[in-house]
C-alpha cells in the first residue's frame, strides 16, 4: 500500500491491493472496503480502529465503520469529519510502525439492555474507555450478571461479537393465549332471499329461500368449548401467565332446549330466529308486505300472517293457520284454516285450501274447498264452493250465484241466483270430501283389479310353456312378474275395506238442508241427498230439505 503527498492529491492509506483504503479529505475522512478482497483483509474492525485513532481520528461513527467493513461495497462511505494530521504521521502508519493488532487495548464494555416487556435481551457496546471487540464467553457473562437465563441465542452471539453493532442474544417465549368458545350454528341464514338453484342450474325466482325452516328436534347449533391457554417464559426465566379462553353460554331461545351440555335442539316446526345472543323457533311467520315477486311461494311449518295480498301465480302453503289482510288473486293458498280480509279472486286458475274453515269477503271465479265450513260474508260469484259441513254466504248481499255450492250438511244465503235466472248449482247432504276421496278409492280399485287380471292371464298363459328352456333373462322377468301379484292383491284388500267404511259414513250424512234468507230464483237447480230440485219459480224466505224421498219446501 503507498500513500500519496500532500500536493493537489488528498493522501490515502491502504487500495484495492489491500481489500481497504482510507482518503483523508479537506471535507472528512472516507472509507472504501472492496467486495473482491473481502476474504483476504489483513485488519479486523479493530485494526481499522487502531489506524483511525494512530491518525488522529478519535470522534467517527463506530457502527457505520463496522457496517460499511461487514458490507464490502466498494462504495466509500464518509466516517469522520476532517483531522489536522501531518506527512510525517501518514508515513509513520504507511510504514507499518503503529499497524497491529492492538491486543493491549481495552475492551468495549458490554451492555445487556433487556426490554421493558422483559422478553428481548439486546446486546449493545459502550467504546468510551475502549474499542476491541468483546469475547463469546464476556457476552454470556454479561448476560447472567444481569439475570438472562432463557431464550439465550448462543449463535446470534457468535455472529455479534464479530462487531460492534447491536444484536439480540436472548428472546423469550410469549404465552398462547386459549381460543374462546364459540356456537357453531348449524344452518345458515345468508341464503334467506337467494333464488333457489335446481337441476342444470336453473334458477327457481319463485322460492327465494323467505326463511329457513328446522323440525322438531332437528341440530341448531353446537357449542365448541373454550380451551385454556399455553404459559411463555420471559428472558429471566420468570412464567408468563397465559389467558384462558372465554366461556359463552348457549342461545337457547323460545322453542329450543339443551341436550348435555353442547347440543341446541329445536322442539318444534318452525321458523329459525337468530338474534345473535338467542336461537328461537317461531312457529309464526309474517310477511309485512304481499306475497309475489319480492317474497316468491311461500310453504311453511306453521301459521302465516300475511299483510298484503297474495298475487297471481304465486303459492302459499302452511300447516297451520293462514291470515291474509289483503286478496287472494289467482292463487294457490293451502292451510289450516285461510282467513281472508279482503276477497278470494280465482281468475279461472286459483285455488283455496283448508283442512277445517274458510273465511272470505268475497268469492268470484275462484274454487275453495274446505273440511269444515266456508264462510263468504259478501257474495260467491260463479265459484266452486265445497265445505265438508256448512256455506254460509250472509253479508251485505250474501248472494250465490252461478257456479257449484256444495256442502254435507248445511247451505246458508241471502240469495241464491239471481233476477237474470243464472244457473246456479247447490248440493248438501254429502259430505264432498268424503266424495271425492270415494270416487278416488273406487277408481284406483278398478285400475288394480284390471291390473291383477292381467298379470293373472299372462301368468295362466306361460304356465303352458317349459320355461326352463328360456333364456335367464325372460326367466327373470316372468319371477318379478310372478311376485308382483301379491302387493297389488294386497292393496285392493285393503281398497275393499276402505270402500265399505266410507260408503257406510256416505250413507250416516244426515239429509242436509238449503236455506234462503232472501230469495231462491229459477235457474237454481238444488240437490238434497242426490234428490234434484229445479227451481221454476222465486221462492221467499225459505227453507229446502228432504221428506219421504222428495224436497220440501217450507217458509219463515
Amino acid at each position: 500500500m503507498g500513500a500519496e503527498s500532500f500536493g493537489n492529491l488528498y493522501p490515502t492509506l491502504g487500495g484495492p491491493e489491500a481489500g481497504y483504503q482510507f482518503e483523508f479529505r479537506d471535507d472528512g475522512v472516507y472509507l472504501t472496503i472492496y467486495p473482491n478482497s473481502a476474504d483476504s483483509l489483513l485488519f479486523e474492525l479493530s485494526d481499522m480502529r487502531q489506524i483511525l485513532k494512530e491518525c488522529g481520528v478519535v470522534d467517527y461513527d463506530v457502527a457505520l465503520l463496522s457496517r460499511t467493513l461487514r458490507e464490502a461495497s466498494g462504495q466509500e462511505q464518509r466516517i469522520a469529519d476532517p483531522v489536522n494530521m501531518t506527512e510525517e504521521l501518514l508515513q509513520k502508519i504507511q510504514s507499518g510502525q503503529s499497524v497491529d493488532n492492538n491486543q493491549d487495548e481495552e475492551y468495549a464494555r458490554v451492555i445487556v439492555d433487556v426490554s421493558r416487556d422483559k422478553m428481548t435481551a439486546t446486546i449493545k457496546y459502550d467504546t468510551k474507555d475502549g474499542s476491541r471487540l468483546p469475547t463469546f464467553d464476556m457476552v454470556m457473562e454479561a448476560l447472567v450478571e444481569k439475570g438472562v437465563r432463557y431464550g439465550i441465542d448462543e449463535e446470534a452471539i457468535k455472529v455479534g461479537v464479530e462487531s460492534l453493532a447491536p444484536f439480540v442474544a436472548a428472546t423469550g417465549t410469549p404465552s398462547i393465549p386459549g381460543e374462546n368458545a364459540y356456537i357453531d350454528r348449524k344452518f345458515d341464514l345468508g341464503v334467506k332471499g337467494r333464488p333457489v338453484v335446481e337441476d342444470y342450474d336453473r334458477v327457481d325466482y319463485k322460492n327465494l329461500n323467505l326463511f329457513v325452516l328446522a323440525k322438531a328436534n332437528d341440530t341448531l347449533a353446537i357449542r365448541i368449548p373454550q380451551t385454556k391457554g399455553t404459559p411463555g417464559k420471559n428472558v429471566y426465566g420468570e412464567v408468563i401467565v397465559a389467558q384462558n379462553g372465554r366461556p359463552i353460554p348457549m342461545p337457547e331461545g323460545k322453542n329450543t332446549k339443551v341436550l348435555g351440555e353442547h347440543q341446541l335442539i329445536a322442539t318444534i316446526n318452525g321458523q329459525i330466529v337468530d338474534t345473535g345472543n338467542k336461537i328461537s323457533i317461531d312457529p309464526r311467520l309474517v310477511i309485512k308486505g304481499a306475497v309475489g315477486v319480492g317474497t316468491g311461494d311461500i310453504e311453511f311449518d306453521g301459521s302465516v300472517q300475511i299483510n298484503g295480498d297474495v298475487k297471481q301465480g304465486f303459492v302459499v302453503k302452511a300447516t297451520g293457520d293462514i291470515e291474509i289482510k289483503g286478496s287472494i288473486n289467482g292463487a294457490e293458498v293451502t292451510g289450516r284454516s285461510v282467513i281472508v280480509s279482503g276477497g278470494v279472486t280465482g281468475a279461472n286458475r286459483g285455488k283455496v285450501k283448508a283442512e277445517q274453515d274458510v273465511r272470505a269477503a268475497f268469492a268470484e271465479n275462484a274454487v275453495i274447498e274446505a273440511g269444515r265450513d266456508i264462510y263468504i260474508a259478501d257474495v260467491a260469484l260463479h265459484s266452486t264452493l265445497r265445505a265438508g259441513k256448512k256455506i254460509v254466504v250472509e253479508g251485505k248481499h250474501g248472494q250465490i250465484t252461478g257456479g257449484l255450492t256444495v256442502s254435507g250438511e248445511e247451505v246458508t244465503a241471502k240469495v241464491i241466483g239471481n233476477a237474470a235466472y243464472v244457473i246456479t248449482r247447490v248440493s248438501v247432504g254429502v259430505d264432498p270430501n268424503l266424495q271425492k276421496e270415494y270416487h278416488e278409492v273406487c277408481k284406483n280399485y278398478k285400475e288394480g283389479k284390471k291390473r291383477l287380471l292381467h298379470i293373472t292371464q299372462t301368468l295362466n298363459t306361460l304356465s303352458k310353456i317349459d320355461i326352463s328352456s328360456l333364456p335367464q333373462e325372460r326367466i327373470d322377468q316372468i319371477n318379478a312378474l310372478t311376485r308382483s301379484q301379491f302387493p297389488i292383491a294386497g292393496q285392493l284388500k285393503r281398497d275393499e275395506q276402505k270402500i265399505l267404511e266410507l260408503e257406510q259414513k256416505l250413507g250416516e250424512m244426515k239429509n242436509g238442508k238449503v236455506r234462503a234468507d232472501d230469495t231462491i230464483y229459477p235457474g237454481s237447480r238444488i240437490s238434497i241427498n242426490a234428490v234434484v230440485k229445479n227451481v221454476q219459480e222465486e221462492y221467499h224466505h225459505c227453507t229446502l230439505s228432504l221428506e219421504e224421498g222428495e224436497v220440501s219446501l217450507g217458509t219463515f
